[in-house]
């Protein structure tokens, strides 16, 4: 069962299985922003421009010849976070949805699997867009999840999407329209 809590314009995933800090699975966080579904699908699907974004990515790149936010198009993003942003990791990643000003995600890779889904919603409201950041987990290494419980990964994630959102909700809302 899924419930959702909302403070201010952001929405808040409270379902019994989402993400705790003892086990990453699933979590989202919603934002109505004020501007068109192809502006704010043009934001999230550049990939390079992640790190403008994401308090935690700092720069994405295309990889094997891509360019752009199709689907099969492999990258690579650097991160940094963590306790005192001292962890800094690459990882590979696939655009697996590209359906412009409706859907984009994203799967990541650890080890040469598919670990953790991406993925961005844009829905028409009466007041603009609602976009729903969410991410499944599909697997991580034993390591990693040992050190998500002391680093609280749960929060950092949680913290990050209301970031990441926050700063697509400020530039899409003043952005100049697009001609």
């Amino acid at each position: 069962m899924m419930r959702t809590e909302t403070k201010q314009d952001m929405t808040y995933d409270t379902s019994v299985n989402r993400s705790s800090r003892w086990w990453l699975r699933h979590d989202s966080q919603s934002v109505v922003i004020q501007a068109p579904a192809e502006r704010i699908y043009s934001l999230v699907a550049d990939l390079p421009r992640m790190g403008d974004w994401s308090p935690e990515c700092r720069r994405a790149e295309w990889l094997d010849g891509a360019d752009g936010p199709v689907e099969g198009a492999r990258f690579i993003g650097h991160n940094q976070g963590g306790p005192f942003g001292l962890m800094k990791w690459s990882r590979r990643g696939r655009v697996v949805t590209a359906v412009p000003a409706r859907e984009f995600a994203f799967a990541t890779e650890e080890g040469g699997r598919e670990g953790v889904e991406w993925r961005y919603r844009l829905e028409p409201t009466a007041e603009g867009t609602r976009v729903t950041e969410s991410y499944v987990v599909s697997w991580i290494p034993t390591w990693a999840r040992i050190v998500d419980v002391p680093t609280n990964r749960v929060r950092e994630l949680r913290e990050g999407m209301r970031h990441t959102l926050e700063q697509l909700k400020r530039v899409a809302e003043t952005a100049p329209p697009a001609r």
